[in-house]
């Protein structure tokens, strides 16, 4: 009891923290307020990727947690003194986004893992962090790709380490990293009374939920995080056109961080830095010479993360043999190893599935083609309107196709033969670059929109904020169609989250942590005894390593192997390589054949493995918990 009272004192000590930060950012700084938490999270994000490269995790973590609660008592302090809570107010919006935040958080926090890349990297390397306070290294057994850099999983740690370490904590981290994504996107609207923008751009984001279906967002998987942020950046961008050195200043650790959080987040972050260069070139007006020093030098701070990172994986991890790893060599050895006929199948079925009408990506990419040149021509007749919109369709194009250039580059330079002949995780990343691509799209409307009111806001009295009567009545039932448009499809989101969840003790997840919990060690300690898992290879789960990974992950154990069949003949000798057999699924040979040679049950559960003098003996082990 009392160490569960402990952790909610944490807990609440913690958002202090990070309200701190915000109040800091928002008095010295002066962004604007949808800004704040993103540039705040990104903030403390790069702050413990840079105490963990240096090998002081734990105590940066103490650091940064301690010096935001300064903050928060002194800023706290300072606003009671001028009573400025007087003036306190909560928008419409910002009840609203807050209302909606709340119900996914709550999700999110009865949530629990599933997906296979969980296991097999975002969750383990998060709980590797927690259990050692330490960045993985070499040595480091239980993480298999080591060259991933840690940006998420940073800011994750930061958050677990005083709010808990269950993986509902973990879901909710990286929920908030989403969450204040999506409010600095709204940071885009300049008539704060108009609420049609509001509910349009509501209506839009909750439509890249569409393209994020395969994983959602109870999972720690970061492809749906590398375009938000992406959107963010042209957010940030185009608010300070005209000030570039706020532009400056508030994108350095939303790209930096962005940078790290997977490998291709370097070409996400260079999109939103051309747009950068873009908007200073265009400018001319101002100081272009000065301003361009001021963007030579953000654009440089926002790669030092980055950087670093590269500096890191050459140094710790020298010899180690990395996923995805392009080198010279590589591309000299016959296109990363494979044969002319091995990429013509590649590059066939590459074409076939982007332009496969019936896939997810593909209807996005030519419903938002649809949409946009559709709205720019009634724009153009009905509203004698040249909106922006063509621009950017033409923009977002050409990073379209570059992304896909690159994408076939990576399957044919980099990727294993047997992953990119089925062009592996092909539709997450194609669903990252049409979240960024309709994103855009839908960022840029808003922004026309806006610019095509008849009037402004503080131009006239509010009776008059309407040139008709007719054009105040659309106004009404745009708002009510976007909000409604927006309610049915986070609905449909957080409905499809909860029977996920509901599904949870159906999953092979489950199965396992139900026979061996999720163990925490101390200390940095790791089980060194060898598994051996059993289970049925339904849906190739012990085949692709899905039933090792979360072995792995539930017992933190690094020895853990997999199989989907005893054989009598070889039934011993396969038992005497390991310390512990674990039964996730039984069936009918297995229970036989640990009965006749072990006489034991062979039900699910953990098995010890007695060595002695050549004997082997199997008895089942003490119950977790």
């Amino acid at each position: 009891m009392m160490s569960v009272i402990i952790q909610v004192i944490t807990a609440v000590l913690l958002l202090c923290s990070i309200s701190g930060y915000m109040m800091f950012t928002k008095a010295r700084l002066k962004l604007q307020t949808e800004f704040i938490p993103v540039f705040v999270c990104s903030s403390i994000g790069c702050a413990m990727y840079f105490c963990g490269l240096a090998g002081y995790l734990l105590p940066g973590a103490v650091a940064v947690f301690a010096a935001g609660i300064v903050l928060f008592v002194l800023y706290l302090a300072a606003l009671i003194r001028r009573r400025a809570y007087l003036n306190f107010r909560i928008s419409l919006f910002l009840a609203a986004f807050g209302t909606g935040s709340l119900f996914f958080f709550h999700q999110l926090l009865v949530s629990r893992l599933i997906h296979y890349d969980n296991f097999s990297h975002w969750a383990i390397v998060v709980k590797y962090m927690l259990s050692t306070n330490a960045f993985p290294d070499a040595a480091s057994a239980l993480i298999d790709f080591k060259n991933y850099p840690l940006g998420s999983s940073s800011f994750i740690y930061f958050i677990c380490r005083f709010a808990g370490n269950s993986q509902a904590v973990m879901l909710a981290a990286q929920g908030f990293l989403i969450f204040a994504c999506f409010y600095a996107m709204f940071g885009v609207i300049t008539e704060k009374k108009r609420f049609l923008l509001y509910a349009f751009l509501a209506a839009g984001c909750s439509v890249l939920s569409i393209f994020n279906i395969t994983i959602r967002i109870s999972n720690l998987l970061v492809d749906f995080l590398l375009p938000i942020y992406t959107l963010v950046l042209f957010v940030m961008i185009y608010k300070y056109q005209r000030e570039i050195k706020k532009a400056c200043i508030s994108i350095i650790p939303v790209a930096g961080f962005l940078m790290i959080i997977k490998n291709t987040g370097t070409i996400f972050a260079g999109i939103g830095l051309i747009y950068l260069v873009y908007v200073w070139l265009r400018n001319r007006d101002k100081p272009l010479w000065k301003n361009g020093l001021g963007i030579l030098l953000s654009i440089g701070a926002a790669f030092i993360p980055c950087l670093l990172w590269g500096l890191h994986v050459a140094a710790e991890f020298k010899g180690v043999e990395n996923k995805f790893e392009i080198s010279a060599d590589s591309i000299r050895n016959i296109y990363g190893g494979k044969s002319p006929e091995e990429i013509g199948q590649i590059i066939s079925l590459f074409v076939k599935t982007v332009f496969d009408i019936t896939s997810r990506p593909a209807m996005g990419v030519a419903g938002f083609h649809i949409a946009a040149i559709t709205a720019g021509i009634l724009a153009a007749v009905l509203l004698k309107k040249n909106w922006n919109l063509w621009k950017a369709l033409a923009a977002l194009d050409t990073v379209l196709i570059g992304y896909y250039v690159g994408i076939l580059g990576l399957y044919i330079f980099s990727m294993p033969l047997d992953e990119a002949t089925r062009l592996a995780g092909f539709e997450r990343y194609a669903s990252s670059i049409v979240v960024l691509f309709a994103g855009g799209l839908i960022l840029c409307a808003t922004v026309d929109i806006e610019n095509s009111f008849y009037y402004k806001t503080g131009e006239v009295p509010s009776y008059r904020a309407f040139k008709t009567a007719e054009s105040k009545g659309r106004y009404q039932k745009g708002i009510i169609l976007f909000t409604a448009l927006a309610v049915t499809l986070l609905m449909s989101e957080y409905n499809g989250m909860k029977t996920i969840q509901r599904s949870y003790k159906t999953t092979l997840p489950y199965k396992v942590f139900k026979v061996t919990g999720d163990r925490w060690y101390s200390g940095g300690r790791v089980d060194e005894a060898r598994y051996l898992f059993y289970a049925s290879d339904a849906d190739g789960q012990v085949t692709d390593y899905y039933l090792q990974y979360i072995g792995k992950y539930m017992l933190y154990a690094p020895n853990v192997d997999g199989i989907c069949a005893f054989y009598e003949d070889n039934l011993i000798h396969l038992l005497i390589s390991y310390d512990y057999l674990v039964i996730v699924e039984s069936d009918a040979e297995a229970k036989y054949l640990m009965k006749k040679y072990f006489g034991v049950s062979g039900q699910e559960g953990i098995y010890k493995i007695i060595h002695s003098g050549g004997e082997l003996a199997v008895e089942p082990d003490a119950p977790v918990g």
